[in-house]
């Protein structure tokens, strides 16, 4: 059994939390985000830190999920997100548009993706980083993006996560003695 929600968050400085009945508003120097509250969640701030507490034994998985989901935006307020995506694969190329990510990567046409609010691109050779203060936000533009060339396990090509390891399959032997 897991003890994630009993441990406290510490709020680095600069960082603050405004409690209400259904959300905590986290403020710090990147941003703002919003946190749900759940029914029978207690969250206090002491000394520094953020403790979540519950009512009763009937929220234990909530207590944990409301702890992760505050950890998350009290770092990306504070620090930020990033998600580097790298191409791999002759003639794909990635660049920036003004705001927007032109990817060139075999098709007839070039693909363009606009990021939503709270979404930066950055392009560096063959690295595409997208970057906010949204988690969830920033891992999901990073799956759209890869979705458009996922690599595939013959030869590599395609967009991967800078942390993915590509499982490569033997192609056609052919046959022997010809």
């Amino acid at each position: 059994m897991s003890r994630i929600g009993k441990q406290p968050i510490i709020l680095p400085s600069g960082t603050t939390l405004q409690i209400n009945e259904r959300n905590i508003i986290v403020q710090g120097s990147k941003g703002t985000l919003e946190v749900p509250l759940l029914t029978g969640i207690i969250v206090k701030v002491e000394e520094g830190q953020a403790i979540i507490e519950r009512a009763d034994d009937s929220v234990r998985a909530a207590q944990g999920l409301i702890r992760s989901l505050l950890s998350n935006a009290i770092l990306g307020v504070s620090t930020g997100w990033t998600k580097d995506l790298e191409l791999h694969g002759v003639g794909m190329r990635a660049a920036l548009s003004g705001s927007n990510l032109a990817l060139s990567l075999g098709f007839s046409h070039p693909v363009t993706v606009t990021p939503p609010q709270g979404i930066s691109f950055a392009v560096t050779k063959n690295v595409i980083t997208v970057s906010g203060i949204d988690k969830q936000l920033v891992g999901e533009v990073s799956a759209q993006i890869r979705k458009w060339r996922k690599p595939e396990p013959y030869k590599g090509k395609g967009i991967r996560y800078s942390t993915e390891q590509v499982r490569r399959k033997a192609g056609k032997t052919g046959k022997a003695g010809k």
